[in-house]
């Protein structure tokens, strides 16, 4: 029986690829190199930042954590408010509370920001703890942070779910040994939450409620 919520943030929660995207255009422009056009940099949502510029641009480590240094500069100022609560969510999440669930955020975004755009929706009484990474992009990987709840708070594998719209979620509960649910209103490619092993599929946030209470 599942007890305990994971949600993952950005494509989950918010919908807030403005606010990244831009905000990692400027990065790269800073750092000399050409942006690609804001709809060919859905790939920036989800991974942490450093890790995806230096993939996908073959940065050494100390280039890509000045492309980190520069995307915060933005996204700190701006960009964390260029984003908006998917339709659906706030009620989602008081039904959940309400019944009793234990709510924890885990996220690859940096825990200050998580905790300002949580603020800022009127949704972080909701949860019980947030987890995301360091400012210097470290405890950064989904893994990472779901330890970090699980350990923190005694959470059972076999009493917990992850909820997110990217196959690191999905990869991240599973190596932690918990329940995993994608949802298909995020940023996901078709298919990729069903290749990384999602345990079910959300279509809407209130498809979550259903799923949990079913599980």
């Amino acid at each position: 029986m599942i007890r305990n919520i994971l949600f993952d943030l950005d494509g989950t929660l918010t919908d807030s690829k403005e606010g990244i995207i831009k905000s990692a255009q400027y990065a790269l422009e800073k750092l000399g190199i050409e942006p690609p056009a804001f709809s060919e940099m859905f790939w920036v949502i989800g991974p942490p930042i450093r890790q995806s510029f230096s993939e996908k641009f073959s940065l050494d480590e100390e280039t890509a954590f000045r492309g980190l240094k520069f995307y915060q500069e933005r996204f700190g100022d701006v960009g964390y408010l260029e984003n908006e609560v998917y339709e659906g969510v706030p009620e989602m999440l008081k039904i959940l509370k309400d019944k009793g669930y234990r709510l924890f955020i885990t996220t690859s975004k940096p825990t200050v920001y998580t905790e300002a755009i949580l603020k800022h929706f009127g949704l972080y009484d909701l949860f019980e703890f947030v987890s995301g990474s360091d400012l210097d992009g470290t405890r950064g990987t989904k893994a990472e942070v779901i330890r970090t709840v699980m350990d923190k708070h005694g959470l059972k594998e076999s009493e917990t779910v992850i909820i997110g719209d990217r196959k690191h979620d999905i990869i991240g509960g599973k190596e932690a040994g918990i329940f995993t649910i994608g949802v298909r209103y995020g940023y996901a490619d078709k298919g990729e939450l069903e290749s990384a092993g999602a345990d079910w599929i959300a279509k809407t946030p209130m498809d979550i409620v259903r799923i949990v209470e079913e599980s």
